[in-house]
This record gives C-alpha cells, sequence and structure tokens, in this order.
C-alpha cells in the first residue's frame, strides 16, 4: 500500500452492519439513497432497516433470498437481512423464476423479499414504497444480537466450469477486507455522490452500489434502468462524483448516447472500471472527453479486487492494474498450474490474499479445481510485467464475457438441447461493441425448426444477458480427432 493511502484516516469496524451503523451515528442527516422518488437519509435508512430486522428474528443463521432490482427496497432488505443475524443471498433480478429455484435449491431458507411473485416460494413484497413507509415509521429495536466477522454476510452466485450455478459465501471479514481493498484502489472523500449502474448482485455492483459507498456515508443514486441518455443526465443533474461504471460496453453506450457530445461533468472525479477487459480505443476516447481516466481494475466473485491501476501506485491503460494490499498475484503454467513462470511469460493467473472464498458451499468438485495450494485459480490468462502490472490476454476456460457478466457456453447448450427439435449445440462467443462479446449458437436438427422458435425457448429458461445473439443451423457440428466439437473452428466462423 502507498504512503499516502496508508495514512489516510480509515473508519474503524468488523462488519458490515459495523460499517453502515458507523455512517448512521457520523451522517444521521445525509442523503442515504436516492431511487425513484424515494429518498432516504441515513437515519430514515435505519428505521427501515430496522423493521426488516424486527420481522426476521427467526431468520438468524438461514438464508434470506433477494430478487430485487437496483432499488432503495434492495438496499434495506440487505442490510436488514444482516441486522438478523441472516446470510442475505442475492439473486439476479434477471433470472427467470425457473433459474431462481435452481440457485436457491439447497439453501435453509427462512424468507424471500422481491416485488415479484416466485412460484414455490413464500415471497414477502418489499418494494421502494412500502420502504419509505418503514422509514417514516417509529424507531423499532428487536434486542438483535449484531453479527459477528465470521457470520456469512452475502451470499453470491456463479456459474461453474460445469455451467451450473454455484453459491459462493463471503464473511463480514471477508467483506471488509474487500471494501478496504476497493477504497485502496479508488479512494474517496466524506460526502460522495455514487452513480452505480450494474446489478448488486454482481461482485462489482455489489461493491460499488452496496458496501463502498457506506464507508464514508456516500450518497447513492440508484437510477431506475441503464438508459445512456438516462445516465448522462444523472452524472450532471446529481453532481455526481464517483460514477459505478463498469465493463466497457456500459463507457462505450454511454459515450454513443446523443447528449453525451455536448454534456460536461464538472464534479466528476472517479471513473472505475471492470469485469471485462477495457480496449485501448475506449480509455483514449473517454478521457477525451471528460478529461478523467478510467482506472480499470481485475477481480471475480470469488476474489475481488484482485489489481487495481491507481493514481498514487502507477496506472497503464490496457492493463488491469497492480496487486492491491497483501494480495499475491502469479502466473503459472497453463497445464498443470504448478509451475510458477518468470516475468513478463504468459500463464494462468492465480491470487491469494484475505478477501478471497474459502470454496464453494457443498460443492467440493467445483472448490477443488478452482482452490488449490492456497490460490483460487482464476482460469484467466495473463502476465505480470516488471513493474508488477497484470495484463490479461486471454481466458483460459470458454467463458463469454456478455456486458460485465460470465455466461457459460454450456447452460445455453443445455436450454437449447431441451428443445425437442435440437440434437446437437455449441455455444461460443463473438466479439460486440457494444457488450464486449455476446453468445452465437450452432445447432443441429432431428426435426426442422426456426430460429425464432428456439430463441423463444431460450427467452422462457434464461436471463436477457444470456440469450443468443444469434442461432445457425447446421448438417453438422464440426468435430477434433478426439470426437469433441471443434469450438475454435466456430469461434473462427462466427467472427467472420
Amino acid at each position: 500500500m502507498s504512503d499516502t493511502n496508508s495514512q489516510r484516516a480509515m473508519p474503524q469496524f468488523d462488519t458490515v452492519t459495523q460499517m453502515f451503523r458507523n455512517a448512521v451515528r457520523a451522517h444521521p442527516d445525509r442523503l442515504y439513497c436516492a431511487s425513484g422518488d424515494v429518498q432516504l437519509t441515513y437515519a430514515q435508512a435505519a428505521r427501515a432497516i430496522q423493521s426488516v430486522a424486527a420481522d426476521l428474528v427467526a431468520a438468524k443463521g438461514r438464508s434470506v433470498v433477494l430478487v430485487l432490482p437496483n432499488s432503495a427496497a434492495f438496499l434495506i432488505a440487505y442490510f436488514g437481512a444482516l441486522e438478523a443475524g441472516a446470510e442475505p443471498a442475492l439473486v439476479n433480478y434477471g433470472h427467470p423464476d425457473a433459474t431462481v429455484a435452481k440457485l436457491t435449491h439447497g439453501l435453509d431458507i427462512a424468507a424471500v423479499y422481491s416485488d415479484r411473485n416466485l412460484p414455490g416460494l413464500a415471497v414477502t413484497h418489499i418494494d421502494d414504497a412500502a420502504v419509505q413507509t418503514m422509514a417514516a415509521g417509529p424507531n423499532v429495536d428487536g434486542g438483535l444480537r449484531p453479527p459477528t466477522p465470521s457470520d456469512i454476510g452475502a451470499i453470491l452466485f456463479s456459474g461453474g466450469t460445469t455451467g451450473l450455478p454455484k453459491q459462493i459465501a463471503h464473511s463480514h471479514a471477508a467483506l471488509v477486507a474487500k471494501v478496504l481493498r476497493m477504497e485502496w484502489g479508488w479512494p474517496t472523500h466524506s460526502a460522495e455522490t455514487w452513480l452505480p449502474v450494474a446489478p448488486f448482485t454482481h461482485i462489482y455492483g455489489f461493491l460499488m452500489g452496496v458496501l463502498n459507498p457506506v464507508l464514508r456515508a456516500g450518497s447513492i443514486v440508484i437510477p431506475k434502468q441503464f438508459h445512456p441518455d438516462l445516465i448522462v443526465d444523472l452524472l450532471q443533474q446529481e453532481a455526481v462524483t464517483i460514477f459505478g461504471g463498469g465493463p466497457p460496453a456500459i463507457y462505450q453506450a454511454i459515450m454513443a448516447s446523443h447528449k453525451f457530445a455536448s454534456a460536461t461533468f464538472p464534479d466528476l472525479r472517479v471513473c472505475p472500471g471492470g469485469g471485462a477487459p477495457f480496449p485501448l480505443d475506449v480509455h483514449k476516447r473517454w478521457h477525451a472527453a471528460t478529461g478523467l481516466p478510467i482506472t480499470e481494475g481485475y477481480g471475480m466473485t470469488e476474489i475481488a479486487p484482485i489489481t487495481v491501476n491507481t493514481q498514487s501506485d502507477g496506472m497503464r491503460p490496457g492493463a488491469a492494474g497492480k496487486p492491491v494490499p497483501d494480495t499475491i498475484v502469479e502466473i503459472v503454467d497453463v497445464q498443470t498450474g504448478e509451475d510458477l513462470l518468470p516475468t513478463g511469460e504468459t500463464g494462468e493467473i492465480r491470487v491469494k490474499g484475505p478477501h478471497m472464498m474459502t470454496g464453494y458451499t457443498d460443492n467440493p468438485a467445483e472448490t477443488a479445481q478452482t482452490l488449490r495450494h492456497g490460490f483460487v485459480y482464476t482460469g484467466d490468462i495473463g502476465l505480470l510485467d516488471a513493474e508488477g502490472f497484470l495484463t490479461i490476454s486471454d481466458r483460459k476456460k470458454d467463458v463469454i464475457f456478455v456486458k460485465g457478466f460470465n455466461v457459460f457456453p454450456r447452460e445455453i447448450e443445455e436450454t437449447l438441447l431441451s428443445h425437442d427439435a435440437v440434437s446437437g449445440a455449441c455455444v461460443v462467443g463473438r466479439a460486440d461493441p457494444r457488450a464486449g462479446e455476446v453468445p452465437v449458437a450452432y445447432v443441429t436438427l432431428r426435426t426442422p425448426a426456426e430460429e425464432t422458435t428456439l430463441s423463444a425457448h431460450c427467452q422462457t429458461l434464461l436471463a436477457a444477458y444470456k440469450l443468443p445473439a444469434q442461432i445457425v443451423t447446421l448438417d453438422a457440428l464440426p468435430l477434433m480427432p478426439t470426437g469433441k466439437v471443434d469450438r475454435s473452428a466456430l469461434r473462427e466462423r462466427a467472427a467472420r
């Protein structure tokens, strides 16, 4: 850690709950969040949080599932579950009902908070209007014991090598470590105004929209949806100082807005980026238009952040930055993952630090594959240069990065194969100027079927960002000598 950052006054806390309570005590009348027509101060939010916690007295140590869009309701439900000592499970709101049921299978569910009905789950309805009512009510003291650092502070979900969802539980201690390392990478002041755009259920959106703003009692402006024109307006009208940013597609979409060319952002000062490697062209165009750099970082659900470009320790457009404090990043051979490679050589990235996962819940096979020798094996390919900058050049796995989300081909393939007409399927990624990548599906058929029919089938089972941009019918899938589908050949075809 640089001397500049290590000398900055840092609030002291051991749990996420303590972090929020510190903010309430220090700035009770400061705006906490603005979501549509709802605006809550920290004191008002605390009342609503205690109201939620009071309804969860029997939830201690059990899961409270959140299926909510980015909203004041999400924030209140999350911190309310923490106050009750529960384990919030954060499910992407874009998932269809069938996926929600699959993700939450096996959890000891005490309650489900959502603004929609979910078949098979007993839902407690919550939305911004309900939160506003709770915030206007009396203080509620349920006498609940606050969580400890070892208690679970969030359960996030990520695909595995099988394409099936994994439950990744993070303790309060690990979440605190993440917050402090994000703060190291993107130092903030008191009274910042944050504009997050990534889903709060995504590790990046969770840190930039839910946890880190609270560290110094910042104000969170929550857009109703991501629309480039709306984001440009909010950046100006709300005097935003920290833009939640995200993957390159977010910045590209904003720069494509017809309002962007004439807009000015005098208050904006921090523009983080992450979720996918940034093309140099995006860095150059954003800096030319705003005078501000995109400070790119790198992380994953299992451990984030890993590396960050910083004003204090150096920035290099196109690189993912340097390792965050107390974090070891190494490059090992791709074949075995055992041999440490010298500086400048390309191999698989492995990393360890105090903010890493301990494993996947009830999934020893996936844990053993990802967590080895005390390191998280990222599955990404990259190199470390002599100055310590990490550059990510490729991916070991066949993951497709769509708008910062990891999309696993097998899940889409299995969805297509569940249609009676489909006899074979292979999904690959194709570069896309807006989304980074999009899935392209190649199928063989046993009976005739139109692309529109197969697309409609996918829409009932997959989140929008997982939907194939194109479904191509082939007489046969290309095979390698081993008999496996030749994904490289299909990638080349998709690129053409």
